[in-house]
């Protein structure tokens, strides 16, 4: 466990954060003397987010999506 004052977890805030993601460590801050604060890690994310799944198609547009729509292409409660 690393304990840092206010001042000191501000200038080297960085180096802390990296501590903590590498080594695991538990940065706590304090101020006049006293604890305030604990940086902690998040919890791993177990699933890969960036992930491609093979349920997943790709899609293709078949217009131009930033032309506007005709009088008839629009729903009959929006005109």
């Amino acid at each position: 466990m690393i304990t840092v004052n206010m001042h000191e977890a501000k200038t080297r805030l960085s180096e802390l954060v990296k501590a903590v993601e590498r080594k695991r460590e538990t940065v706590v801050i304090c101020r006049n003397g006293q604890p305030v604060a604990q940086l902690t890690g998040a919890p791993r994310c177990p699933v890969n987010r960036l992930k491609t799944y093979p349920d997943l198609k790709p899609i293709s547009v078949d217009y131009d999506p930033t032309e506007p729509l005709t009088e008839d292409e629009w729903p009959d409660e929006y005109r």
